[in-house]
C-alpha cells in the first residue's frame, strides 16, 4: 500500500470516529504489537491463495496488523474470498479482533455481502453481534441487502430486532435502502414490531 492510500484510509477512519458515540471512542480491546501493511495484508484482500498460503508458511503471523489494528482476515473478509478466510483461520487468525473503527472480520464479511465468509467465521467462535453499536454486523448486511448474511447472523444469535439509537433496527436500515427482499427476510425472521419505521418515504411494498 502506498503513502497516498495509507493517508486516505487515515482520513477516513478519522472522519468516521468524529461522528462515533463517546462510549466507542477508546477500544480497550486493542493490542500492543502494530504494524504497517504487510504482503500478508495484500494477499488477503486480493484473495491469492497461494501467496497467502507461501507467507504464512514463511512465517508470516497471521495475526499481523497494520496501525489502524487491521489484520488479514479483516482484509480477507472484506475482499469476500473465503479460501482465505479458511486458511487464515486454520493457522489461527483472531475471529473477533476489532479495527480502530470497531469493525470485527464478520462486520467486513458483512460489507462484502459474502455469505460463505461470514459462516466461516461463525463456525470458528466469531460473535454475530458487534463489539461497539457503532459496527453491527446484522445492520450493514440490512442495510446492503444481503438477506444471506441477515440470516446466518439471526440464526447464530444476532438479534434482528436490535435497535441501535444512531441506527434503529435492521429493518429500519433495509427500508431505508429499499432493499425489499432482505426487508421480507427479517419480517420472516420475527421483525415484527415496526413502529419506529412508520414513515412513508422508508416503508416498501411488501
Amino acid at each position: 500500500m502506498d503513502a497516498e492510500q495509507v493517508n486516505i484510509r487515515s482520513r477516513e477512519s478519522q472522519n468516521t470516529r468524529r461522528h462515533f458515540p463517546d462510549m466507542c471512542m477508546s477500544n480497550p480491546l486493542m493490542g500492543d504489537f502494530a504494524s504497517d501493511w504487510s504482503l500478508l495484508h495484500d494477499a488477503s484482500i486480493h484473495g491469492r491463495l497461494v501467496s497467502l498460503n507461501k507467507l504464512i508458511n514463511q512465517g508470516f503471523s497471521v495475526n499481523q496488523i497494520t496501525a489502524d489494528h487491521v489484520s488479514p482476515l479483516h482484509e480477507a473478509c472484506l475482499g469476500g474470498h473465503p479460501a482465505c478466510v479458511k486458511l487464515l483461520l486454520k493457522h489461527g487468525a483472531e475471529v473477533n479482533i476489532p479495527n480502530v473503527d470497531w469493525k470485527t472480520p464478520v462486520f467486513n464479511a458483512c460489507v462484502s455481502g459474502n455469505v460463505a465468509c461470514v459462516n466461516l467465521l461463525l463456525k470458528h467462535g466469531a460473535s454475530p453481534n458487534g463489539i461497539c453499536d457503532v459496527a453491527s454486523p446484522i445492520h450493514e448486511a440490512a442495510r446492503r441487502g444481503y438477506s444471506d448474511c441477515v440470516e446466518s447472523l439471526s440464526l447464530a444469535g444476532a438479534s434482528v430486532q436490535q435497535s441501535i439509537s444512531h441506527l434503529g433496527s435492521p429493518l429500519y436500515m433495509a427500508c431505508e435502502n429499499q432493499k425489499v427482499d432482505t426487508a421480507k427476510k427479517l419480517l420472516e425472521l420475527g421483525e415484527y414490531n415496526t413502529t419506529h419505521v412508520y414513515h412513508e418515504n422508508v416503508i416498501p411494498t411488501v
